[in-house]
């Protein structure tokens, strides 16, 4: 809109040549403004700058919801509840030829089975991730990575009690309360235990718009074990004060106190982590990455993997399928099984692999670029 004094002049301008043009004269400086009249009114309006935004983000969550339930059922079974939820937060900066990356996913689920009267956790993992680039070719940038994993809540395993929470035998007709299946528990893992933290510094080689390729030859990072019960799981070193000593000190129980192991133990090496995205169409979407870390301190031939793969089929505008599979090879990481344990084995390095699939309901609370 033309600014109020310029709307004057145009009315006055007009007004005058409207008496004029009636009296049947017009003088040089009366037909000058309108001529400027005219030429104001025919100026094109400045065009609005648009403002550029730098920062995206986005907010999605899933919620899945499953049931069980039998009534004098003949092939047998047990009468479960399960729910699981998902956060995917993104926070991305771009500007020219440097970029800044963030996410953070957050899972959490648990079940419960009439077979055993206790709720289990049946999924827990946080992983953060930040990526710093800058351009300096076509494909190549120049980064710095950070990521952090560990858990919410401790983890179990429940095998089947021997006895009785006080020791006694399961009488004729009796079945293993909540106390009993406590009791046989054999704790696995908990918050910050363990923890992985890996700051990695190297170059990112994007051939493709779905394809990233980053080599870091400089990765640090810490081990963290603060439970002092599992760190002898996860192979932390010892104390210094007991490098030497030729009998570790006991719990009552026969088994080495777990004090003598450091709580976090730091790793120095190399990292090669590739990760690809492909949307198929826009309710189809397959994510896969892989981290191989060598430690140059610690076996460096002996590599520890990291491999995480989901997709996500958007059937409806508020419900999805999906799929994860997590798997994870750490040399550093002695699983027992339970026939291990009652031969009093100690275990040994192997293959660790999660499978999730789920339907439920997904929301995206804020989606901005």
């Amino acid at each position: 809109m033309k600014p109020l004094y310029l709307n004057l002049i145009l009315a006055s301008a007009l007004l005058s040549v409207t008496v004029s043009a009636q009296d049947g004269k017009l003088t040089d400086s009366q037909k000058a403004a309108a001529d400027a009249a005219v030429a104001l009114q025919s100026t094109p309006k400045p065009e609005v700058e648009k403002k550029v935004r730098y920062w995206s983000n986005s907010l999605q969550t899933k919620l899945d919801f499953g049931q069980t339930s039998l009534t004098n059922w003949a092939a047998g079974g047990y009468n479960t509840v399960s729910l699981k939820t998902f956060i995917d937060a993104n926070a991305n900066y771009s500007k020219d030829k440097m970029f800044w990356k963030n996410r953070l996913q957050l899972d959490y689920g648990f079940l419960y089975s009439a077979d055993k009267p206790i709720l289990q956790k049946s999924d827990d993992r946080i992983y953060l991730e930040s990526t710093w680039g800058y351009q300096a070719t076509e494909k190549l940038y120049y980064s710095a990575n950070f990521n952090f994993r560990s858990q919410f809540s401790n983890t179990y395993d429940y095998p089947t009690p021997a006895t009785k929470a006080d020791g006694s035998t399961l009488g004729e007709g009796e079945e293993y309360g909540a106390a009993d299946w406590r009791a046989a528990r054999v704790h696995k893992s908990g918050l910050l235990s363990p923890a992985y933290t890996n700051l990695a510094l190297g170059i990112d080689y994007k051939p493709l718009n779905w394809l990233t390729v980053n080599f870091a030859p400089l990765t640090g990072g810490f081990v963290i074990v603060d439970n002092p019960q599992l760190r002898s799981s996860y192979s932390q070193p010892l104390k210094k004060k007991y490098e030497d000593v030729a009998t570790l000190p006991t719990l009552g129980d026969g088994t080495i106190d777990g004090n003598v192991y450091k709580a976090a133990k730091f790793e120095f090496g190399a990292q090669l982590k590739v990760d690809f995205k492909v949307n198929v169409n826009d309710n189809f979407t397959f994510s896969s990455q892989v981290v191989l870390f060598s430690d140059y301190l610690d076996n460096p031939q002996n590599l520890r993997v990291n491999w995480d793969t989901r997709i996500d089929w958007k059937l409806a505008k508020f419900f999805s399928f999906t799929i994860i599979t997590n798997m994870i090879y750490d040399d550093n990481v002695i699983i027992v099984t339970p026939e291990e344990k009652a031969a009093g084995l100690s275990g040994k390095q192997r293959i660790q692999f999660k499978e999730s699939l789920s339907f439920g309901f997904v929301y995206t609370f804020a989606t901005k670029s």
